[in-house]
């Protein structure tokens, strides 16, 4: 049985250890699996040698005995507010604050400050400003460069900046974690790191190398095209295989990203053969259940990016936009595994990733990909470069359901049902829809057409309704013939740049005659570091440069979430006197039969 990293001075005293090399600070209570970022980042610390400590949700308002415990690490403090950004974590679309999180014992609110990364960074800095501090996780990631935030209502620096911190990893760091290690060994210091892969640091002058320079944070502070021509100059550099280096000008400091490091699927193998326990801290054993280690504990992940280029998310802007994927071994290796888990009961939530089917698609010729700027591979349409044949990931599903203790292997990740309807001429696809909604579907199919209106899934970089329309019937043959009860559950998402009250008064009709009665709906929420916030702020398509309509008085915003629930008939009269506030009476024939 593989042991827990320590989280308290009575197990490192426990491990004989005089000090300790790696500190790391989190937002999330301390869970050992490889689907969540701190365990990992802290096996990866520990595979090269060295002896790290995890700090999970420290107390930042008492006498701060939390970030004192350890004293001092030899080489750095990490830091990272989870797997989730603080703020999404603890505040709701109209900006309510949340009484839970998922990744706290109890699903309990509170065991996280508001911007994390930056509160726990200053309290450190306060407390040993000679010892420096590394961070990363999706917080960091998103927000490397000048950016929106939501619950500011303002541009923000890089978070560099704000936190005070040395060094930030962006990205899935491993690989470059383990270099900047293996530096840090070899007696190069932190002052002597000037550049390093995938990473982003504040230098004193701009880096006297090729690189893209972006419009300066003041600059884009002062005009709204500056800040989405930014934007655009990001993904495009990201889009491609071989990016340049990033430079931005914030004040007299320069805040300078360097392109990010290509894994292997070897490598990524590795990461997912660590000795993870599987399992939340002992010290969590006497407290309620972890919500997020309940939904994934049964679940694998078998590859990550995504090519879809969805404008409203920040996926391929963290994990990248070309999938890297793990072999046949590696996966098969970790569902034995879990088979072997005492809380495994055979059935498998979850085989995915991202999205859940693109699996081992990458390009046919890769040198295409280097400079290629575009941010989906599949939208208008798909690639002709681009490999979507799902064989593999057929084997795969085979594989695992033949094994001894597996009884069901459901997918849990969405899927991009638009690759297969678009190629249904070709008979693999087909094959893999058939045997996707035969075998792995747990009474309930999560897809995502997001909206109905075509300016609003341009917007959205998302493809026609009419594929989800096509899907839709064959999804419902295919139950039929094999005499199966299941549901699709379509995602949708209101208020997103482009999105009317009239648009959401279409879409509500089109779901009414289909029959289909949204549960739950996704409000438009502008996170860092995306295409649609870019838009939300700005009021400008970056790549046009156009006018676009946003809604952002709070009336309508709830008025275009009631519209997904036409249904309800407590919300018929609260949609009409909302419609008629707004002067849209002519909208509300369509709630009167």
């Amino acid at each position: 049985m593989h042991s827990f990293l320590p989280v308290t001075k009575k197990e490192v005293e426990k491990l004989g250890w005089e000090n300790i090399d790696v500190i790391l600070f989190s937002g999330d209570a301390y869970i050992d699996h490889p689907a969540f970022g701190s365990a990992v980042i802290a096996r990866i610390i520990e595979s090269v040698g060295l002896k790290v400590a995890i700090v999970p949700q420290p107390n930042w308002q008492d006498d701060l005995r939390d970030f004192k415990k350890f004293g001092k690490p030899t080489l750095f403090f990490a830091v990272t507010s989870g797997n989730m950004d603080s703020m999404v974590n603890h505040y709701t679309a109209n900006k309510r604050l949340r009484s839970d999180d998922a990744f706290t014992p109890g699903n309990k609110h509170g065991a996280r400050p508001d911007y994390a990364v930056n509160v726990y960074c200053n309290i450190l800095k306060k407390l040993y400003p000679d010892v420096p501090i590394v961070i990363g996780g999706i917080e960091a990631s998103l927000r490397r460069l000048c950016h929106y935030d939501y619950w500011s209502d303002h541009l923000k620096p890089s978070i560099l900046l704000e936190s005070k911190a040395d060094l930030l990893l962006y990205g899935m760091a491993e690989k470059t974690l383990i270099e900047l290690l293996e530096k840090l060994k070899n007696g190069i210091s932190f002052q002597q790191i000037k550049e390093h892969v995938q990473s982003a640091i504040v230098l004193n002058e701009k880096i006297n190398q090729k690189h893209i320079l972006l419009p300066s944070y003041e600059e884009c502070l002062n005009d709204k095209k500056a800040f989405a021509l930014a934007y655009r100059l990001i993904e495009e550099n990201s889009s491609q295989k071989e990016p340049e280096i990033l430079v931005q000008k914030h004040g007299d400091k320069y805040v300078t990203v360097f392109a990010p490091a290509l894994i292997t699927s070897n490598e990524l193998d590795s990461y997912y053969q660590l000795p993870y326990t599987r399992q939340p801290h002992p010290k969590y054993q006497k407290k309620e259940p972890i919500p997020a280690f309940e939904m994934i504990k049964n679940s694998i992940t078998i590859h990550r990016g995504c090519f879809g280029g969805c404008s409203f998310c920040s996926l391929a802007i963290h994990q990248g936009k070309f999938i890297v994927s793990r072999s046949l071994q590696s996966i098969e290796k970790e569902v034995d595994t879990l088979s072997q888990m005492d809380y495994f009961k055979g059935h498998i939530s979850d085989l995915g990733g991202p999205s859940a089917n693109m699996y081992r698609m990458n390009g046919i010729n890769e040198e295409l990909c280097k400079k290629c700027k575009r941010p989906s591979c599949i939208y208008p349409n798909i690639c002709a470069n681009l490999e979507t044949n799902p064989s593999h990931l057929l084997e795969l599903y085979r594989k695992v359901r033949a094994k001894k203790n597996i009884k069901k292997v459901t997918i849990g990740s969405g899927i991009r049902y638009d690759i297969h309807i678009r190629q249904l001429k070709n008979k693999i696809h087909a094959e893999y829809l058939k045997e996707l909604i035969i075998h792995h579907v747990s009474g309930r199919l999560k897809v995502a057409p997001e909206h109905i209106h075509e300016q609003v899934l341009k917007l959205m970089f998302k493809p026609s309704f009419d594929l989800f329309k096509e899907f839709y019937i064959f999804f419902e043959n295919i139950n039929r013939q094999h005499q199966l009860k299941q549901q699709i559950i379509p995602y949708f998402i209101s208020n997103h740049p482009g999105s009317t009250i009239e648009c959401m008064v279409e879409l509500s009709q089109s779901l009414k005659k289909m029959n289909i009665k949204p549960e739950q709906v996704q409000d438009f929420t502008p996170t860092p570091m995306t295409l649609a916030s870019v838009m939300y702020y700005s009021g400008i398509n970056p790549y046009t440069l156009k006018p676009v309509y946003v809604a952002k008085k709070m009336y309508e915003r709830q008025l275009q979430k009631e519209l997904f629930f036409w249904y309800l008939p407590d919300n018929k009269k609260q949609i009409e006197q909302k419609l008629l506030s707004l002067q849209k009476k002519h909208l509300i024939k369509y709630f009167k039969r």
